[in-house]
């Protein structure tokens, strides 16, 4: 049986997570979150109990209760992720929308969100707190590193590695092999054919320097 799980944000991504966890018959403890207006208010019959910083309400996760990171801002999502590890001793769960799909191969670590329409492919490594938005495609063999933002709709062609903290936005096309370096920055819908140096952003078709 599934235990329970306390949603970390209650901002569009928690609710998302929270439909999720729904669809896939989790129940959802509640939801915390550090704007105080939201505290103690209901979000889709789920309460908003209070914020991280209550110990109250977050040390109830543990070894009953999971938590879930829902937050898009990657330097909020890795200070949540340390907090984790830090005070309760945990690992984020991952959120995979039932209507993703992912080949027995693919090695998924912790904290990722999958959206609907997610295909990842054979062999392909996720490692932690990654987003990949609806729709995108992640062919064999990709690497994708800590806290990547993949952007609804991207096709990641097959042997493409993503340096950790890249930002790859909507409708990107990566071709096959490429790098992308750490921070780097690819702009909705651009074609990227050559690799990108760490803390680059691009952008075009062929995607060149901004």
């Amino acid at each position: 049986m599934n235990k329970p799980v306390m949603i970390l944000g209650a901002g569009g991504l928690g609710k998302t997570a929270s439909d999720i966890f729904k669809a896939n018959n989790i129940m959802v403890y509640g939801f915390l979150d550090e704007d105080t207006t939201l505290h103690q208010t209901e979000i889709q019959d789920i309460t908003v109990l209070g914020s991280v910083e209550d110990d109250a309400f977050f040390r109830i996760i543990g070894d009953d209760c999971e938590a879930c990171i829902a937050e898009e801002d990657m330097e909020k999502r890795a200070e949540l992720a340390k907090l984790l590890r830090k005070k309760r001793k945990k690992m984020p769960m991952n959120v995979v929308h039932p209507k993703a799909i992912l080949e027995p191969s693919v090695l998924l670590k912790h904290g990722n969100f999958i959206g609907a329409g997610v295909y990842v492919g054979s062999a392909v490594e996720i490692e932690n707190n990654c987003l990949i938005y609806p729709n995108a495609t992640l062919n064999h063999q990709v690497q994708i590193a800590d806290f990547v933002h993949i952007g609804a709709g991207s096709i990641i062609n097959s042997g493409v590695k993503i340096g950790q903290k890249a930002f790859i936005g909507s409708g990107v096309t990566i071709t096959s092999g490429v790098k992308i370096g750490e921070n780097a920055r690819i702009v909705a819908g651009s074609v990227v054919l050559q690799d990108v140096p760490e803390g680059a952003t691009v952008f075009g078709v062929p995607a060149q320097n901004v």
